[in-house]
């Protein structure tokens, strides 16, 4: 009980001020909108940059790491989008975006918001490590899996251009790439500037917790529900367990065993909505779907945090 009230909580408590803001008009969607635009474009970024060119490369980017968590990720990436196709009979299109969304976990609002109330902000290095390549992993494998299935006649290098086109039009993405300059060629960044960028970090995951809970009011459910129930077992119980067994086959020690299975339990992220968008295929279900989950998500991970170690 303990970790519901100290850990989860106060968590889902910022997201549910944000929903009841403008359930209650007291902010307008627009402003929601813009506020989850500055978070997603600017404030995130900030904050991965800051971890990226504060982390211990060496140390972080450890391979059983990684792979125990991204082959998880991939597996229910195919369990989704061939469980969308062949047991829902959704077209190949859809069934990419909808394996999208078992694919993208919520790393960061929730990812790092829940491990950190849970295990303190030193915990956040294993965390960090995964963030870092997270989206530029699941854009490229969701955006290559469509440009694929969208044309067949499509070349290689067409697809790698619009491959790499997206990617590099990603915010977070340049944050990331931004942050992992400044480490490994060790470029001073000066003490005032190094404390705006603290500043703007401090305040990134609690504005995206809020504004999050903002655009979750407009897609409430509808319809869809047995392949939003697909996702949500996917998510929330498949890839953790996945993570689970691949982890211990690694032998990954405590923490970065915590911080692997605890991200991939998260609930898909509104980037499985703005995937979804950006090709207008299974929109509905992707909004949806970031809704249940994350209402899911509040006793799924409270169960896998009572039973890591």
């Amino acid at each position: 009980m303990a970790i519901l009230l100290d850990v989860l909580l106060p968590v889902f408590f910022v997201i549910g001020a944000g929903y009841l803001s403008v359930m209650l008009r007291l902010y307008s969607g627009n402003l929601i909108d813009n506020l989850l635009k500055f978070t997603q474009t600017f404030a995130i970024p900030v904050l991965l940059f800051k971890g990226m060119s504060e982390l211990d490369l060496a140390q972080s980017f450890d391979p059983a790491l990684l792979g125990s968590f991204y082959t998880g990720a991939f597996l229910s990436f195919l369990t989704g989008l061939l469980g969308a196709h062949y047991m829902f009979g959704r077209d190949w299109e859809s069934s990419v975006a909808i394996g999208f969304c078992c694919l993208f976990s919520n790393s960061l609002m929730l990812g790092l918001s829940i491990t950190e109330r849970a295990y303190g902000s030193n915990a956040l290095e294993a965390n960090f490590a995964i963030v870092t390549i997270h989206a530029p992993f699941c854009y490229c494998i969701g955006i290559t899996a469509m440009e694929i299935v969208k044309s067949q006649q499509k070349s290689f290098f067409g697809i790698l251009k619009n491959v790499l086109s997206a990617m590099f039009q990603n915010a977070i993405i340049l944050g990331i790439l931004a942050g992992f300059l400044v480490n490994i060629f060790n470029i001073p960044i000066h003490k005032s500037v190094s404390d705006a960028v603290t500043m703007i970090s401090s305040a990134a995951l609690t504005l995206a917790l809020f504004s999050m809970g903002g655009v979750l009011f407009r897609y409430r459910p509808s319809g869809d529900f047995t392949i939003i129930a697909m996702i949500c077992v996917i998510s929330l119980v498949l890839h953790p367990s996945l993570v689970w067994m691949f982890a211990t086959q690694a032998s990954l020690n405590t923490e970065a065993f915590r911080s692997a299975v605890l991200t991939s339990a998260m609930a898909p992220g509104i980037n499985c909505y703005i995937f979804a968008s950006m090709y207008g295929k299974a929109t509905r279900i992707a909004a949806s779907t970031v809704l249940i989950s994350t209402a899911l998500c509040l006793f799924t991970v409270w169960g896998w945090l009572g039973v890591l170690p």
